[in-house]
């Protein structure tokens, strides 16, 4: 069987994991163990701890006993597909994933987003891909690759109230009428980055960029953005169908609504 990765060749063993270290735990779900090997050498020689599950039984198991700080997941599994430990992993937890598919239709990747992962690969792919987006991700959520300690809390710009909304950026929390709303971490640096200047109109490109560390290379990786929105909107917006907080600038990209604001030329 052809390689799924892009000019690497697997040639040794990574460095050797020491007991009680602070590094960024990743956990890596293949069936296919070429794969798992070269990724383990390539994410431990970028300073990571990394564990792994070939198949999407063993990922929850080894889940519940690492509590790793991001998942590496492939979607074409035995006994539990990518897609299904993913739900599984969504109903306890935000922890960020990252999908690898052979499967590269647009529809898998909005199934695969739509579902709660955090990014989602095509194979074949390259090593050192995989590496940026796991760094842009990490960052996000305040873990690094070696000795990186949790977010200051204390170093969080404040409290944003949108409406009946209150944005917690200090703890990265959102809640209604004190009913807290479970956000991920990527559709909580979605909603502070539209947030951050009510009214600017923020391009998809530019989403992308920030969040996901990346240019776009073709009309699939913008379909991130939308699905993000999509999903953003679901879970703050009364009515999704017809947006009041997060509005559509058709051509452009998206704007958070600022009150008293009819200048822009949106639609839902």
């Amino acid at each position: 069987m052809p390689s799924l990765l892009h000019g690497e060749r697997f040639s040794g063993h990574g460095p050797s994991q020491e007991e009680g270290d602070h590094r960024a735990t990743l956990l890596v779900v293949d069936d296919e163990p070429a794969v798992r090997r070269v990724l383990v050498m390539r994410l431990q020689m970028a300073g990571y701890r990394v564990v792994c599950a070939e198949d999407g039984e063993e990922a929850l198991q080894v889940f519940q006993r690492e509590q790793p700080d991001l998942v590496v997941l492939d979607v074409m599994m035995p006994k539990l597909d990518g897609f299904a430990v993913c739900r599984r992993l969504r109903a306890e937890s935000c922890v960020p994933i990252i999908f690898l598919s052979a499967l590269d239709a647009i529809a898998e990747r909005v199934a695969g987003l739509d579902l709660g992962a955090d990014d989602y690969l095509p194979k074949p792919f390259s090593p050192k891909e995989l590496e940026a987006r796991i760094a842009t991700i990490l960052r996000r959520v305040g873990r690094g690759s070696a000795t990186a300690e949790p977010r200051d809390a204390a170093s969080g710009s404040g409290v944003l109230r949108v409406g009946e909304l209150v944005v917690d950026t200090n703890r990265r929390q959102v809640s209604r009428d004190g009913q807290r709303i479970a956000l991920t971490y990527t559709e909580f640096s979605l909603l502070e980055l539209l947030f951050r200047e009510p009214g600017r109109v923020v391009p998809r490109a530019e989403i992308l960029e920030q969040l996901w560390g990346y240019p776009p290379r073709r009309a699939a990786d913008l379909r991130v953005v939308d699905v993000y929105v999509a999903r953003l909107r679901g879970k703050l917006e009364p009515d999704p169908r017809n947006p009041e907080l997060i509005l559509t600038v058709r051509g452009t990209g998206y704007a958070s609504q600022r009150i008293g604001d009819t200048a822009l030329a949106v639609a839902g």
